[in-house]
């Protein structure tokens, strides 16, 4: 009886220790969440509000079902958080296919949508790997105010040529080395300009265009100020600027099913109209929060 009942108790024992593990026998075991893969997703973003609430978006949808999420907002420019991204202390970051291609290769000839987001994924690190695109595009853009484009009769980048050598640029300093950006206009237009000024993306960028600190600047096509300032876009008839569909940039590690379903579910739901309806509500007299504007735009879109 003894030997009966020490036999009983091990075989017991053993079972729960198999279910403690999460074993195969777990009856519990296809009802356990599987969203993160048990693991936090760091969400990352850079140092311009569109990519804060684009990264915010992206965090909430997935607590929404059930992931783990950490956020480390405003990293800077791509040349400082793709290193958080290579080593794996970021998970996770709202990208712009044209640019990001570039970054990878600069020399990457497409400029067309689905050529550009045919090329990524050959292009990217071994551990990163694009999710969908989304329908919204934000490009970068030489914009200067309605005064500057009225005075030289300017409509596109090619108009400005013979003016490039009297004209103050303004961008962020990265720009100065992006092969889109200064390098690119000089290449693709034989632009030379006067001088360079240094600026943070948004409101400061546009305080310089105003105010007459620059003469152009390079401005994110979303952004809210365009309109509200009646700035103008110039065209960009050579393409130097390629097409930048916004797209969930992630660890291979942490692309579950889940966190592809809901993001990819996110991005079905992002146009350009959408995007600058989004910058508009951030830019509102009461400056709401970012997590308060991405709560509410999930919630109307029923995610």
């Amino acid at each position: 009886m003894k030997r009966v009942i020490a036999g009983v108790a091990t075989a017991l024992a053993a079972t729960l220790a198999v279910s403690a593990c999460g074993g195969s026998e777990d009856p519990l075991a296809e009802d356990q969440p599987t969203g993160g893969s048990g693991d936090t997703i760091t969400v990352g973003s850079a140092n311009f509000p569109e990519s804060q609430l684009l990264a915010e978006i992206y965090a909430q949808a997935l607590e929404a079902k059930g992931v783990t999420v950490e956020r480390q907002h405003d990293l800077g420019s791509r040349e400082k958080y793709m290193d958080g991204l290579k080593d794996g202390s970021i998970d996770l970051i709202p990208e712009y296919t044209g640019v990001l291609l570039q970054f990878f290769d600069k020399s990457a000839p497409q400029v067309e949508a689905e050529e550009v987001y045919a090329a990524l994924p050959a292009a990217l690190p071994e551990n990163l790997t694009v999710l969908d695109k989304a329908a919204a595009e934000d490009k970068d853009a030489i914009v200067v105010t309605r005064e500057t484009a009225d005075k030289w009769d300017l409509k596109s980048i090619e108009d400005l040529v013979p003016h490039c050598g009297e004209v103050v640029f303004g961008g962020p300093p990265e720009i100065q080395e992006r092969a889109d950006g200064i390098p690119g206009i000089k290449e693709t237009y034989n632009c030379t300009f006067k001088s360079f000024s240094s600026l943070e993306p948004g409101a400061i960028t546009t305080k310089a265009l105003l105010d007459g600190t620059v003469q152009a600047a390079d401005i994110f096509t979303t952004d809210a100020a365009i309109e509200a300032n009646d700035l103008v876009v110039l065209e960009d008839p050579k393409n130097n600027f390629a097409a930048q569909n916004v797209v969930p940039l992630i660890n291979k590690d942490k692309a579950s099913d889940t966190v592809k379903e809901t993001l990819n579910a996110v991005s079905a739901k992002l146009d350009t109209e959408t995007l600058l309806d989004l910058n508009a509500r951030l830019n509102a007299p009461d400056k709401p929060e970012y997590a308060d504007v991405a709560k509410e735009w999930l919630g109307e879109v029923g995610l």
